[in-house]
């Protein structure tokens, strides 16, 4: 099938299908359209596959993106272009935005607030031991790169995918066990200190860029922003959001609900931009602070759950970011012994870090070992810090090349398959408690 796809497609591009200029500029339009066949096509047929095999379909999307980046090895070059497509880019980052509006409808601030200590305990230390294992292991096989390099692999670490993890509990029938409530609301909150240590990183290595000195009280004063944003969207949500959806209400035109929505989203993500974070923490905020109460309204006249009305929306951009991840990854530093072995010890240390969160569990009865394992995939979240120190620059270099992605892609990718097997056999080794299922 993939054979039989790669010669269409390539065919299709080398007849002109994707590269001639029409009367009114159509040209562009044809190659965007090109781009997008190959790209969905790619991401189905990757998901697909390791669907088949109970994997998580983001890693087929990742790894057919790799194949079509490099089958430039292989003499074709159609799809070089898209690597530096414009238009494909954009739509990746806003697919990336509406994933991370998706992260945050997943849980609620009153969730969050009923996770209680354990589940924060169990986050921080399974941010700062990850967060720092990393940071030294770039120290040792990249002592010539800068701190900030060392420092945006050591915040690559810092986060957990909370969806991965989810699906096993569920698939399991342990998505209401003591167990996972702590790691599903410890994966949240990593969520939200690994968007804050990314805020920092982000914004010391621009500060650096421009020549500029960071010190002490700046980076406090980024830390504070990316705090006082969230906590400002939250509070803030709760006093606007029961006016904003009311005003909705009165419209009575089609398809109000979503534009509403999406007008939150992608009005967080642009006000966190303007501020100096990542847009990805604004739609972050807008999908945790939107709470049934706010659009009940809209519920009682038959509208959709707001889940659901985003999901085609994702189900067409997010694959587009995970497959262009995957193109940018470069296969011949595979053969570097140096970045191989990198990329070994990184995810050891990967998997080991989110381990020490277990220390942070003192109540005997909790499986310690399911919870630290339930921690380790990077998965989405992973491969989005990479992909924003990809295209930050520093002196003249992005802060995270070629090399040090490719270790990083192959780091999500280890973590992300071993999960799923190990917190299976670890959770099925102890009966459900009475009442859990």
């Amino acid at each position: 099938i993939l054979a039989v796809y790669v010669v269409y497609a390539v065919g299709f591009a080398a007849t002109g299908g994707g590269g001639g200029e029409g009367e009114s500029g159509g040209g562009e339009v044809l190659n965007v359209l090109l781009a997008l066949i190959v790209v969905l096509l790619a991401a189905k047929l990757g998901g697909d596959f390791f669907e088949r095999f109970r994997q998580p379909a983001v890693l087929g999307e990742l790894v057919m993106g790799m194949i079509i980046g490099n089958l430039h090895l292989l003499g074709i070059d159609a799809f070089e272009p898209f690597k530096h497509d414009l238009p494909l880019e954009i739509l990746a980052e806003i697919g990336v935005i509406i994933l991370l509006f998706e992260v945050g409808l997943e849980s609620t601030v009153r969730d969050m607030m009923r996770v209680g200590v354990t589940s924060f305990l169990v986050a921080l230390f399974g941010v700062i031991a990850p967060f720092f294992l990393g940071w030294g292991v770039a120290v040792f096989f990249l002592p010539e790169e800068s701190v900030y390099v060392h420092v945006f692999i050591g915040a690559t670490l810092t986060a957990t995918s909370v969806g991965i993890t989810a699906r096993v509990l569920k698939d399991i029938g342990r998505s209401t066990s003591l167990e996972a409530r702590i790691i599903l609301g410890a994966a949240v909150i990593d969520d939200i200190l690994g968007l804050v240590i990314l805020a920092v990183v982000t914004g010391s290595s621009a500060a650096a860029a421009t020549g500029g000195t960071v010190s002490s009280a700046a980076i406090l004063w980024i830390i504070a922003k990316a705090v006082l944003f969230i906590v400002g969207a939250i509070v803030i949500g709760s006093l606007v959001l029961p006016h904003y959806f009311r005003f909705g209400f009165l419209l009575k035109v089609k398809g109000v609900f979503l534009s509403f929505a999406l007008l939150l989203c992608f009005g967080l993500a642009y006000i966190a931009g303007e501020v100096g974070l990542a847009p990805i923490v604004g739609a972050f905020a807008a999908g945790l602070i939107l709470e049934e109460v706010h659009f009940r309204d809209f519920y009682s006249r038959g509208e959709q759950q707001v889940e659901d009305l985003i999901a085609p929306i994702a189900t067409f951009l997010v694959p587009i970011f995970f497959v262009r991840m995957g193109m940018l990854v470069d296969l011949t530093t595979f053969t570097h012994l140096s970045i191989l072995g990198f990329a070994g010890v990184l995810t050891f240390v990967a998997i080991l870090g989110k381990q020490v969160c277990t220390l942070a569990v003192f109540d005997k009865s909790i499986n310690r070992i399911a919870i630290g394992l339930g921690m380790i995939p990077r998965g989405e979240v992973g491969l989005i810090f990479a992909g924003i120190g990809a295209k930050l620059m520093l002196e003249g270099h992005p802060v995270i090349n070629t090399a040090t992605y490719s270790a990083v892609v192959i780091m999500v990718m280890v973590t992300t398959l071993v999960t799923p097997p190990a917190l299976k056999m670890s959770l099925l080794r102890r009966p459900a408690r009475e009442g859990e299922t």
